[in-house]
């Protein structure tokens, strides 16, 4: 079977890889060679892996299928002439006004419209809004191609659960939510699937699979909100929320009567949401259901919260200026060390990095922002991959994302090194006692002052 994975990003390199490590499967990435990304090309079809940060596993399946020749990756379309499935997982972010930008999307399915043969299947792996598929996908791809969905080509929307840092365990392990336009697109796209899912398949339509994909996502991110506000009360209370999730959670899970299971399972609080899923999804969630709903309703918990995960960097921004006015400092011309860009630990990945915001808010109020990570490539804010440059003379320090090197840091040392001694951890990723003994202030998500 041939296969072609359009987008060499976090979702098509290991799914194309996987493939290709099936017996009797040829897999063609395809990826432009552009200024920002073009350099994958040459890296992977040499076995390398362009994806930083530990990810188990996917350095030795690039070699092997290399070694195997049974992956390479092309900026040509036209290999999907001889393809009998077309994945696509191009990005599909959102605006300032959180409306779906389909561009490459588009680009993609009008490309490939005058390419796909007659029985090939094209999935779409992207998150869309719901109705995407349907809607925007099958015309154009009909219209190109002169061929009907559903009769002269199949047509399915099936979504990866991959998560950085485990990316193809996600892809094996997990199960599998497959949506085509009609049963045979929906059968095609599972005969597919079931050569590197080892976890159940379950078949759908095409919108449910795609409300089912940004509702796993909005569901997350409403739950971090509830656990953010919380902690926000927590502190104007004076209480610990560490102790506070704790005690929540000791409810057991009994499932002998789902109806009455006492569960509880409340959300680590934190100083913003980051990633490609969690910061969009729940606008795509919104942007379909404005589209194509049957009947205008808005989802107020849902908008809700994405403004309070959005909102977190600003709170920690307003609790540094606050530990800053105690030790006699503005934030006006302080220098501020933010740990970390990526929005995961032990990861190169920045797509909607709370990092950003903590840069322009502190920017904004007149402040200094210096950013330090050891892993990323590329930043649209300036940033170092020089700890001690970065901190350095520092008026406070914020810790942003738990990179492994910022674990077992000298605080003693450190105190030696900034010019004010004040430390606001974002992630509850250090003992409070231990950082007051090296000389600092310390001040925490949802922890009293």
């Amino acid at each position: 079977m041939k296969v072609v994975v359009i987008g060499m990003g976090y979702v098509g390199i290991p799914a194309a890889a996987l493939f290709a490590d099936v017996k009797g499967f040829d897999v063609t990435g395809v990826q432009r060679r552009s200024p920002r990304s073009g350099w994958k090309i040459d890296w992977l079809n040499q076995g390398k892996n362009p994806i930083g940060g530990d990810e188990p596993g996917l350095e030795e399946l690039l070699q092997r299928v290399h070694k195997k020749g049974t992956f390479r990756v092309v900026d040509d379309y036209s290999v999907v002439k001889d393809a009998d499935a077309v994945l696509i997982d191009v990005q599909t972010p959102t605006d300032e006004d959180h409306v779906p930008r389909y561009e490459s999307l588009k680009e993609v399915s009008q490309t490939i419209s005058g390419l796909i043969g007659k029985g090939s299947l094209v999935v779409i792996e992207s998150t869309v809004a719901p109705g995407t598929t349907e809607h925007m996908v099958r015309p154009i791809l009909e219209k190109g191609s002169g061929m009907k969905a559903g009769k002269d080509f199949y047509l399915a929307f099936s979504y990866e659960r991959v998560m950085v840092g485990r990316l193809l365990k996600n892809i094996t392990d997990l199960p599998r939510i497959v949506g085509g336009i009609d049963a045979d697109s929906t059968e095609k796209a599972m005969a597919l699937y079931r050569h590197i899912v080892k976890a159940p398949l379950h078949p759908t339509d095409a919108l449910t699979a795609e409300v089912a994909k940004v509702v796993e996502n909005t569901y997350r991110d409403v739950n971090i909100a509830f656990a953010n506000e919380v902690a926000v009360a927590c502190e104007s209370l004076g209480v610990d929320v560490y102790r506070v999730r704790e005690l929540v959670n000791t409810l057991p899970n009994d499932p002998s009567n789902p109806s009455t299971n006492p569960v509880r399972n409340m959300h680590f609080p934190g100083a913003g949401v980051g990633g490609h899923c969690l910061p969009k999804d729940p606008w795509l969630f919104k942007y379909g259901l404005d589209t194509y709903g049957k009947f205008k309703f808005e989802p107020r918990i849902i908008v809700n919260s994405r403004h309070i995960n959005d909102w977190m960097p600003v709170h920690i921004v307003d609790m540094l200026e606050q530990e800053l006015a105690k030790a006699g400092r503005k934030l006006k011309g302080a220098k501020v060390a933010i740990l970390g860009v990526a929005f995961l630990e032990n990861s190169d990945d920045t797509r909607n990095s709370p990092s950003r915001i903590f840069y322009d808010e502190l920017e904004r109020r007149g402040a200094e922002p210096v950013l330090h990570d050891h892993l990323v490539r590329e930043f649209e804010r300036p940033y170092t991959d020089d700890l001690e440059k970065a901190v350095e003379g520092s008026d406070a320090i914020i810790l942003a994302v738990k990179h492994g090197i910022y674990r077992d840091l000298d605080f003693a040392a450190l105190r030696k090194k900034v010019r004010t001694p004040i430390l606001v951890d974002g992630r509850n990723f250090y003992v409070k006692e231990r950082i007051e003994r090296a000389g600092f202030a310390y001040r925490g998500i949802g922890k009293p002052e």
